[in-house]
């Protein structure tokens, strides 16, 4: 198991953009597929996006695809949401995750999970 952390959330406006960082525990993060889920207020947590191990595949929910980019640099165990033309639909709190695969993390089977960070964008 790897520990997670998120941090870079924060109250923005309508348009801007953030990143959110994900730090792991330890190197071992570098074999896991990473990925950021939201739970907004009074909704079901969903999938934002995912990339491999490697960095070499990433996968976005529709609702963000063309305006956030998943990334990651396992030298420093890390694991990046960079978020542009951000709306007010996207204030959640953000969760950072570690999985086996793209196709066990896009169906929320995680084997970590992050503490959350909040976005809040407003109007």
């Amino acid at each position: 198991q790897v520990q997670l952390i998120e941090s870079g959330g924060g109250l923005v406006q309508a348009g801007d953009s953030l990143r959110l960082s994900c730090a792991a525990s330890t190197q071992s993060f570098s074999r896991y597929t990473g990925g950021w889920f939201r739970r907004a207020p009074g909704k079901d947590r969903e999938f934002v996006a995912a990339i491999a191990s490697s960095g070499g595949t990433t996968y976005y929910s529709d609702s963000v695809k063309g305006r956030f980019t998943v990334s990651r640099d396992n030298a420093k165990n890390t694991v990046y949401l960079q978020m542009t033309s951000l709306k007010p639909e996207d204030t959640a709190v953000y969760y950072c995750a570690a999985a086996a695969n793209l196709y066990e993390i896009t169906r929320a089977r995680v084997d970590s999970w992050g503490q959350g960070t909040q976005v809040t964008v407003s109007s």
